[in-house]
């Protein structure tokens, strides 16, 4: 389940951020989309209807609340990154490297513990969250491929 537009306000004046106009307004368009988003793709989908609000300011309000924890944060290759409200629980990411897909997985793999609680104690290292992202080919992508090497 995903973090509420009332729930990601109170985070913010908790922290010290004015619930401006144009930031609940990123945040409105952001919060109807279920889907990972590049600043690119939200911009696109606010500049016709609001053109007070530029593509800093997209970035500035990603970055407010990627650091607030409540978006997910994902690297899209290169130096690209998409978003998406954070959900309540734990998760990681499957990336498709042909189509760009993105899909939360849960994981309370126990081994993951272990390797965290090892790191730490190798290297004294104090973890506070990790992210894990597995790419590869989706199952339409791997299809895909599949049938192109077949022919």
């Amino acid at each position: 389940m995903k973090l509420s537009e009332d729930k990601i306000k109170s985070v913010l004046r908790q922290n010290g951020y004015k619930a401006t106009p144009q930031r609940l307004t990123v945040i409105k368009e952001f919060a109807k989309k279920d889907e990972f988003l590049s600043p690119a793709d939200l911009y696109d989908g606010l500049k016709n209807n609001h053109p007070d609000i530029g593509m800093v300011t997209v970035y500035r309000v990603l970055d407010i609340l990627d650091r607030l924890g409540l978006v997910c944060k994902v690297h899209a290759g290169g130096d690209c990154h998409k978003y998406k409200i954070n959900t309540a629980e734990h998760h990681h990411h499957l990336l498709c490297s042909n189509c760009g897909i993105i899909i939360n997985f849960p994981c309370d793999e126990p081994n993951l513990g272990e390797v965290r609680k090892k790191i730490t104690v190798e290297t004294g290292f104090n973890i506070k969250t990790h992210i894990l992202e597995f790419v590869g080919l989706c199952p339409k992508c791997n299809r895909e491929t599949s049938k192109k090497s077949n022919s």
